[in-house]
């Protein structure tokens, strides 16, 4: 993959956090890339030539950019996007995300929703690194990395034109030491539209170690249902909370 970029952007820092950001910029894009070609029942390397406007926009009222216990928080994503081959196809990629965050007592309730789409041109046209995937530590906790949603023969994952995911977690601190149990859920779809079918759920507890910088994050989680192939433990180790 070879990527030519740039963005202006109005971002929050950990010294200076802005209630509203945004970015602005461009994208070209020359990747050589595998997908699973269900016509010819076998997997096939395309070329991709790809330009992309990338648009963002978020307004930020939480109290604590990396570890926040009260307010909101709503992002927008939005690229337009041109794919140069062997047809030459015009798509949007947009990605809606919010969460919040309500304090009671010694605990904090934190919730996240996120709702994606791709309108404009079919699966198997879009280069799989553009398409939605969902699984794993900073998606759906329980599940391996972009292990949810469509997959070919080979159980290899070959993502959509849509997802959607949801979390709900507990956080209890004491000291510089916390708690949380957290449920999550998603699904990738093929169709534009997500269908909200098929939601797989996840669940788990971390632990948190709070930093001057933030905390430090150790989830463990499992699929509720859990399928044929797929782990009954998954470990997860990151910086801030998980949303």
């Amino acid at each position: 993959t070879g990527r030519l970029a740039g963005r202006i952007s109005r971002d929050s820092t950990p010294i200076w956090q802005k209630k509203l950001t945004y970015s602005y910029g461009f994208e070209l894009l020359a990747t050589s890339e595998e997908s699973y070609d269900f016509t010819r029942a076998a997997k096939d390397r395309k070329l991709y030539y790809i330009a992309a406007v990338p648009l963002q926009v978020g307004f930020d009222t939480s109290n604590n950019l990396l570890d926040p216990t009260k307010g909101f928080r709503v992002n927008l994503k939005l690229s337009p996007e041109t794919s140069l081959g062997e047809n030459t196809l015009f798509y949007a990629r947009g990605l809606l995300e919010g969460t919040a965050y309500y304090p009671f007592g010694d605990f904090v309730l934190a919730g996240r929703a996120r709702i994606g789409s791709i309108m404009g041109a079919d699966r198997a046209d879009i280069a799989p690194s553009r398409r939605f995937y969902a699984g794993g530590g900073g998606s759906v906790r329980g599940f391996g990395y972009q292990q949810l949603g469509p997959k070919d023969p080979n159980n290899d994952p070959i993502g959509g034109r849509s997802v959607v995911e949801g979390a709900v977690e507990a956080r209890y601190r004491f000291g510089n030491f916390g708690v949380v149990a957290f449920v999550d859920a998603g699904q990738v779809y093929t169709g534009s539209v997500p269908s909200f079918q098929d939601i797989r759920f996840g669940a788990g507890i971390g632990a948190r170690f709070y930093t001057n910088f933030g905390p430090l994050r150790l989830d463990v989680a499992t699929p509720l249902g859990r399928r044929p192939g797929e782990s009954r433990v998954s470990v997860y180790v990151s910086i801030g909370q998980a949303f």
